[in-house]
C-alpha cells in the first residue's frame, strides 16, 4: 500500500495522523496500533510525512494573508498569547480542510424503529462528506468507554448504581437525532430533576460543581446524547431534527426567533441543531443564525459551516485571560460616546433585548451546566457596540528599513516579522501595496458594552468596560465594581473588536485616528444599500462562531484585504461573519448612525439571514 492507502485504512479504524511542527502525530483508539502497524508506520514515516505535507500545501488558502506575515504572528498580535509568549503558542487554523483533519466525530446509534427518511438520508450523506474532508468518523464503540458511578439519594440510605457508556474527551462532537420524550422518560426526568435540586441544596449546599458531575447526577434519566458525554466542555452535541419552518421563515420577527432558538437548543440539550426537510436544511447554534441551505448544498455546508463550528466551539474569554484594573468612566470621552451611540441605535431595532438564562432554561440542573460553560454569565444578548480609542504610540509610528535592521528580536515572535527597539516598542514588517512598511505596533484600547447588557440603553457607571491590548490583555472595569462578584463579564467578541482595531491602526489609520465606532448585529445589509467608498468583505469566509480566536483573525485579515484591494479611502466597512452577522466600522459616528437608520427605514438592513444571499457573488465595492 502507498501512503494514501495506509492513511485511509487507519482512518477507518479511528486512527488520526497529522503533521504539526514538522513532526508526525498519531492519535489512536486503544488496541488498534498493533506492533506490526507501528513497525510499518516507522518504516514508512518519511513517505507519510511527505504525503501529508504535500496534501496540506495543496490546500488553497481560505483568505489571502498579508505578505510576509504568518498566522501565528497575527494570532499573537490580537491577544492569543497563552500563559507565556513562546514558540508553542497556539497557531490559528483558518482553513476548514485543515480543521477537518484535526477533528474526530461519532454518530450515536439510531433508536429502534427510527423511520424519518429525510433525516436518515441526510445523516448518511453527512457522514460520507465528513469522511471525504478528512474528519475521523469514529465508530460508537470506539468513541465511547464504559463508565460506572453511584448517586446517593438525599435523606435516604439508597444508593443507585449507574452503568453506561460515555463519549471520550478526545471526540469533538457526537451526532444524534431528535428523540421525542415518552411518558416514562418524562417521569424519569421529573424525578431526576427533583433529586438534583435536593442534592444541590442540602448536600452540595449550592456550591458549584463540574459539568461532568452534574451530568452524572441527572444523566440516568436523560434520553439525549448529552448524557453520554464524558466532558461537555470538549465534546459538542449535534442533533438532527425536522426543520422548523417558522424559525427559518424570514418573516418571523427576530426577537421571536431568539426564544425559539434558545428553547430548541435547551430542549435538545445540544450546541448545534440541524433542521432537515426534503428540499432544504438549516443550522442553529448559540449565534442564533437562521441560515438555510438547499439540500444540494450539503458539500459546501459541511466544509464552510459545520466543520468550523465543531472545530471552534463558542466559549467566552475567562477573566483569567486579562490583567484586571479600574477606570473612571466619567473621565472617558469614548465611554461617553459609546453611551450616546447606544441610545441612538434604539430606533434601528438591530439590537433586541437580551434573554435571562433563568427565564429561558427552566431546569436548575441545565442552568447550572450552562452557567459553568458560559463562565458565570446570567444572560445572553445578541450583537455588540464598542468604541475604539485612537491607537497609542511611543516614538516613531513608522521607521525606515535601515533602522528596522538594527532592532532586536522579540521573544516568541519570528524576527523577520516583529522586532523591538531599546525601550520595548514593537515594530511589524509587512507589505502594503508594492513595498514593505515597518510600522510600530500600537497599544489598543476599546470601550465596550459588558456581556448581557442592554445595548441600546447603556449605563455609563456600570455597563462600559475598557479593554486593552499591548503584549497582554487588560480589562478595566468601572470604579467601585468587583468583576469577581458582579455580573460584568467582557463581551464574547473581544478578539474581534481588538483585531479590527489593531488591523485598522496598521493598514487603514484614517479609520481609527480619531476613534472608531464599531457595531455587530445578527443580520446583514443588502448589497444595494452600499454607497461610494463603502465595502463588504468576508462573505465567503468559513462560518466560525462569534468571538472565537479564529473569528478575530478573519476580521484582522478582512481589514487588510479591503485596504489591499480598494485602498485606504474607506467611508464604511462591513466585515461579514457568515451564519452570524455583520461588523460595521466607520471613522465617523454621525455617518454610521445616518447610514444605519436609512438602511433600516428602507428595509435594506435587517436581522436574520434575509439579505445574506444578495452579498454572495455580487460586487462588494461601490
Amino acid at each position: 500500500m502507498n501512503a494514501s492507502e495506509i492513511l485511509a485504512t487507519l482512518n477507518q479504524k479511528g486512527v488520526k495522523i497529522w503533521v504539526e511542527n514538522e513532526k508526525l502525530n498519531i492519535r489512536s483508539p486503544k488496541g488498534v496500533l498493533t506492533p506490526d502497524i507501528q513497525a510499518e508506520l516507522t518504516a514508512r514515516k518519511p513517505e507519510i510525512l511527505e504525503f501529508l505535507r504535500e496534501r496540506n500545501t495543496n490546500i488553497t488558502p481560505t483568505i489571502p494573508l498579508p505578505q510576509g506575515l504568518s498566522l501565528q504572528t497575527i494570532g499573537r498580535l490580537i491577544g492569543e498569547t497563552g500563559d507565556q509568549l513562546s514558540l508553542e503558542c497556539k497557531e490559528p487554523i483558518i482553513d476548514p480542510k485543515l480543521m477537518a483533519q484535526r477533528l474526530s466525530i461519532t454518530f450515536r446509534p439510531l433508536p429502534k424503529g427510527y423511520k424519518n427518511t429525510e433525516i436518515l438520508k441526510f445523516r448518511a450523506e453527512l457522514e460520507q462528506k465528513l469522511q471525504e474532508y478528512g474528519v475521523n468518523v469514529t465508530p460508537w464503540q470506539q468513541a465511547t468507554t464504559e463508565f460506572r458511578y453511584e448517586i446517593n439519594i438525599p435523606f435516604t440510605n439508597i444508593k443507585k448504581s449507574i452503568k453506561t457508556r460515555v463519549v471520550k474527551t478526545g471526540i469533538n462532537a457526537v451526532i444524534d437525532v431528535d428523540r421525542p420524550p415518552t411518558i416514562r422518560s418524562r417521569a424519569e426526568t421529573f424525578a431526576a430533576e427533583k433529586l438534583y435540586q435536593l442534592y444541590s441544596r442540602f448536600v452540595l449546599k449550592d456550591q458549584k460543581i463540574s459539568v461532568s458531575r452534574i451530568g452524572s447526577l441527572i444523566g440516568w434519566a436523560e434520553d439525549c446524547a448529552a448524557k453520554f458525554i464524558e466532558d461537555p466542555t470538549n465534546t459538542q452535541v449535534i442533533v438532527l431534527t425536522d426543520i422548523d419552518k417558522e424559525f427559518v421563515n424570514f418573516q418571523t420577527p427576530y426577537q421571536q426567533k431568539i426564544k425559539m432558538g434558545l428553547n430548541t437548543l435547551v430542549r435538545t440539550f445540544s450546541e448545534i441543531v440541524i433542521g432537515v426537510s426534503q428540499s432544504q436544511f438549516s443550522i442553529l447554534n448559540m449565534n442564533l443564525s437562521d441560515s438555510v441551505f438547499s439540500i444540494d448544498e450539503i458539500d459546501r455546508f459541511v466544509l464552510k459551516s459545520l466543520i468550523p463550528k465543531v472545530y471552534v466551539p463558542i466559549l467566552p474569554l475567562p477573566l483569567s485571560k486579562f490583567k484586571l484594573g479600574n477606570y473612571n468612566p466619567e473621565l472617558s470621552s469614548y465611554a461617553q460616546k459609546l453611551v450616546s451611540l447606544s441610545t441612538q441605535l434604539a430606533d434601528t431595532n438591530l439590537f433586541p433585548p437580551g434573554s435571562k438564562l433563568s427565564e429561558v432554561i427552566k431546569r436548575r440542573s441545565h442552568r447550572d451546566i450552562v452557567n459553568v460553560i458560559v463562565n458565570g454569565r446570567t444572560g445572553v444578548s445578541y450583537g455588540f457596540v464598542a468604541y475604539a480609542e485612537p491607537p497609542k504610540y511611543i516614538g516613531e509610528i513608522e521607521i525606515p528599513e535601515s533602522e528596522w535592521q538594527s532592532l532586536i528580536p522579540v521573544t516568541g515572535f519570528n524576527s523577520d516579522e516583529v522586532r523591538q527597539n531599546p525601550i520595548g516598542r514593537r515594530y511589524l514588517k509587512t507589505k502594503i501595496g508594492a513595498e514593505y512598511k515597518f510600522k510600530q505596533i500600537p497599544d489598543i484600547w476599546i470601550c465596550s458594552a459588558r456581556s448581557g447588557s442592554n445595548k441600546t440603553n447603556l449605563q455609563l457607571e456600570s455597563d462600559i468596560l475598557r479593554i486593552g491590548l499591548t503584549d497582554k490583555l487588560f480589562l478595566d472595569v468601572p470604579e467601585g465594581i468587583d468583576p469577581k462578584t458582579a455580573d460584568i463579564k467582557p463581551s464574547y467578541d473581544v478578539y474581534v473588536m481588538l483585531a479590527i482595531a489593531l488591523s485598522a491602526s496598521l493598514y487603514a489609520p484614517n479609520l481609527i485616528s480619531n476613534g472608531m465606532p464599531m457595531i455587530h448585529f445578527h443580520g446583514y445589509p443588502a448589497v444595494e444599500w452600499l454607497q461610494g467608498h463603502e465595502y463588504v468583505m468576508g462573505v465567503d469566509n468559513p462560518s466560525v462562531p462569534c468571538g472565537t480566536y479564529e473569528s478575530g483573525v478573519f476580521n484582522f485579515l478582512g481589514v487588510y484585504n479591503l485596504v489591499n484591494q480598494y485602498g485606504t479611502d474607506i467611508n464604511l466597512a462591513c466585515l461579514i461573519e457568515p451564519d452570524h452577522g455583520t461588523n460595521i466600522i466607520t471613522p465617523d459616528l454621525e455617518y454610521l448612525l445616518t447610514r444605519l437608520k436609512a438602511g433600516c427605514e428602507q428595509s435594506a438592513i435587517e436581522l436574520g439571514g434575509k439579505h445574506f444571499a444578495s452579498l454572495k457573488g455580487q460586487s462588494t465595492a461601490h
